[in-house]
Parts: C-alpha cells; sequence; structure tokens
C-alpha cells in the first residue's frame, strides 16, 4: 500500500455548528517538511488533527495514497507531551508495545531512540521530572522509535526557552533526515523560516496558500498572509 500522497479533498470541519474548517484541498508529498502557519484560531492544530485521523472531518475525505483508511505509520507529538509514572526509557518502550513491537526488542529500540535524541544517558530517570525540554525529546524519541513514516507535530517548542527549542530542532530534522514527512504548527516565524520546504498557510478556517517556503516568505499571495507576515494578526 502506498502511504503518499496524503490528500485531503473539500475537507471541512465544524464543532456545535460552528464552522472550524472549510473547503481544505491540498496534498501532502512523501519526505516533505512542511509547516501550517495562521493566526489564533485559523484552524492550524484541527487541520493537523484531522489529517493524523484523531478528528473525522465533518465533510470532504482524508485519502491515503491509494486508500481512505488511516495508516499505522504515523506518529504524532504534541506541544505538552504525556508523560507516565515511569522512567525514560519505559515511556519510549511502551510506546512500542501499543505498537505491538515483541518484547525482546522493544528495549532495544527503546534506547537507540533516546540516543538519537541525546538523552540516553537520562534513560533511567523519571520521565516527570525531567526538564520540559527534555520531556519534549523523550515524546519525540517516543514517536520516531516507531519508524513513521510522517510525523505530526503540533507546537512543538511553544512553551520551551530557546536552548531547549534549538535541541528539538536539531532533532526534528535529524528525524526528517531519516525519511520520515513531517507536518507541524507553529507561531514562530523564525523557525518556520528554518524548518520549512513548503508553507500551508490557513485564514479562518481555509487554505488561502500552500507553496514553497522560500516564495511564501519572499513574496506572499494572500492579502490575509502578507498582513500576517507583516506583525499585523495576533
Amino acid at each position: 500500500m502506498a502511504m503518499f500522497p496524503l490528500t485531503l479533498a473539500d475537507i471541512g470541519f465544524a464543532a456545535n455548528q460552528v464552522s472550524i474548517l472549510s473547503g481544505i484541498n491540498c496534498s501532502i508529498a512523501a519526505g516533505s517538511r512542511t509547516v501550517i502557519l495562521g493566526a489564533n484560531g485559523a484552524g492550524k492544530s484541527v487541520l493537523m488533527r484531522v489529517m493524523h485521523g484523531l478528528l473525522p472531518p465533518t465533510s470532504g475525505r482524508v485519502q491515503w495514497g491509494d486508500t481512505p483508511f488511516r495508516p499505522g505509520a504515523q506518529a504524532m507529538v504534541f506541544q505538552r507531551p504525556v508523560m507516565l509514572r515511569r522512567s525514560a526509557l519505559a515511556n519510549v518502550a511502551y510506546g512500542l508495545k501499543l505498537a505491538g513491537v515483541r518484547d525482546g526488542e522493544r528495549m532495544e529500540r527503546a534506547r537507540t531512540a533516546l540516543t538519537r535524541v541525546g538523552l540516553a544517558h537520562l534513560a533511567d530517570r523519571p520521565a516527570r521530572v525531567l526538564s520540559g525540554g527534555e520531556q519534549q525529546r523523550v515524546a519525540l524519541a517516543r514517536a520516531w522509535a516507531l519508524d513513521p513514516a510522517i510525523l505530526f507535530l503540533d507546537e512543538p517548542t511553544a512553551s520551551l526557552d530557546p536552548t531547549a527549542a534549538a535541541a528539538i530542532e536539531q532533532v526534528i530534522g535529524d528525524i526528517h533526515a531519516s525519511g520520515t514527512s513531517i507536518v507541524m504548527t507553529t507561531h514562530n516565524l523564525g523557525q518556520a523560516r528554518r524548518l520549512a520546504e513548503e508553507i500551508i498557510f490557513l485564514h479562518q478556517g481555509r487554505m488561502t496558500e500552500k507553496t514553497p517556503a522560500a516564495r511564501f516568505f519572499a513574496q506572499p499571495v494572500s492579502p490575509e498572509a502578507k498582513t500576517y507576515l507583516e506583525g499585523e494578526l495576533p
């Protein structure tokens, strides 16, 4: 089964009779690095959750390559990672257990993932006593250990200091270099410039642009994107 492209066909989403997304048409290619931008309330996180399959669209369809069914080869990391009351290593291993990885392979893959994110020395430390940046790297290790074809990241550095955020950006780059497609939201335009290959821009639940990042930042087409880049939108 081919997973890509991930295609959104006329996607709409409403909650409590309020429209949040409307008429979204786009596709995500294999190996891409896509950043979703837009003002607060534009629908960025909802769009990502629809892509991931956490929220079913109220209209339109999500197509994964040649099938409408949500594949298992994907993962998502949130702004505030959930850490279980166990070690960093056990947190990563638990994700592998849920994915059906056999006992003999689980710990080895978990340790490898922690090494990749620079946390091998904290493998046995309780995850909940780690700093915010370290917890986010544990969450990324937990996702990366699954070897996902696509990773969704919802504001992964929003509550972190610049040093911790830079470490997260490095890990995101490494995950992408390993062959995983990246889709993420951020309010940090500098971060979007550093990480994005393409930009999806949302305004009031509608997609006004999907374009290469360099073109978006140099010459946005929609007036809403121009205003956003000028800092006039929240």
